[in-house]
């Protein structure tokens, strides 16, 4: 079977070796704060200026010049880079250090924190520096619509419908770093098995929905993916031999 097609979904547990606090820990708490309070409309409705502040400040840290792309990063760049097929990264980390690394087929699918949205027209800008209650949209022209290009619990992820269509035909899934609890993501495994996929797992430790892939591997990320890449990249090329030397 060859891996032409490559869906890669990663998670948390890619960009936490960079120094990225992981989304919750087990006090239900981002960077100790309410997941109401950071994480959803409601939340941003209440006190726009928290939420504002709590964005802001994890902007500034991603581009402190602490953060940087690890050997995880840098080993799926290398997949979309090398493989004769096409590889469709799709994230869940807000963070552009799969950028850094060199990924270029991507879609973050719960948003992107260098971006601000305006919720009045929906236009998209670029952003690194601090985002407020105060700022004005550049398309429409209307203050107090800024918002993070982040998608909260109860909004829709980004591009779904090609993620799914991606995934409707693609030989090889790829599940890293993530629990594999919320939804969509965590149904993305079924549409890949329902399409003849290959589906394997790469986790630091056995998730929920472990026995739903074919292969789980458990580790670091970036202790992880570089080999697993390296075998990806190596079936591909002795299947490519094999055509290449075949005679009809």
């Amino acid at each position: 079977m060859n891996d032409r097609s490559i869906v890669v979904l990663t998670g948390a547990g890619v960009s936490a070796e960079s120094g990225i606090d992981t989304f919750r820990d087990l006090g239900g708490l981002w960077e100790n704060h309410r997941i109401e309070d950071v994480a959803t409309p409601e939340g941003f409705a209440r006190d726009p200026d928290l939420v504002h502040s709590f964005y802001n400040l994890r902007r500034r840290k991603l581009l402190s010049g602490a953060v940087q792309p690890n050997p995880a990063h840098h080993a799926l760049a290398r997949l979309e880079r090398e493989l004769a097929g096409d590889v469709l990264l799709v994230t869940q980390n807000i963070d552009d250090l799969h950028e850094r690394a060199g990924s270029r087929n991507l879609v973050h699918m719960h948003g992107e924190l260098l971006k601000a949205r305006c919720g009045a027209c929906e236009a998209l800008r670029a952003v690194s520096g601090d985002i407020a209650r105060t700022d004005v949209c550049h398309h429409c022209g209307r203050a107090g619509t800024m918002r993070p290009h982040v998608v909260w619990f109860g909004e829709m992820p980004t591009d779904m419908d090609r993620i799914v269509e991606r995934l409707a035909r693609c030989d090889l899934f790829v599940s890293i770093g993530t629990s594999g609890q919320v939804y969509p993501a965590a149904g993305f495994v079924d549409i890949a098995r329902r399409a003849g996929a290959r589906t394997v797992e790469l986790n630091l430790d056995p998730t929920d929905v472990s026995d739903a892939f074919e292969e789980s591997i458990n580790g670091p990320a970036t202790e992880t993916v570089p080999p697993f890449v390296d075998a990806v990249l190596q079936r591909e090329a002795q299947s490519t031999t094999t055509r290449g030397g075949r005679r009809d």
